[in-house]
């Protein structure tokens, strides 16, 4: 996976609200025509930033979440 500091560019935000994600952008993260990705605000108290996360990644996450939620909430909670 790509560092999280790389620099992909800059993008212009078309008539129709679409950006194209650059190139080398899509090759880090392995993203082909016709995937999806979620767009989500954040990190938390900057909700001016938003982030693009391929869809099985994003899957990824949430079952790992999902797994050890139980584990999680007690860490949270100690």
């Amino acid at each position: 996976m790509a560092s999280p500091k790389k620099f992909y560019g800059k993008v212009p935000v078309g008539i129709k609200g679409q950006i194209v994600i650059p190139a080398e952008a899509r090759k880090a993260m392995d993203i082909k025509p016709g995937d999806n990705v979620i767009i989500i605000s954040g990190p938390p108290h900057y909700d001016k930033i938003m982030s693009l996360i391929p869809e099985n990644e994003f899957n990824k996450f949430l079952r790992y979440f999902e797994e050890h939620i139980i584990d999680l909430k007690e860490a949270v909670s100690k």
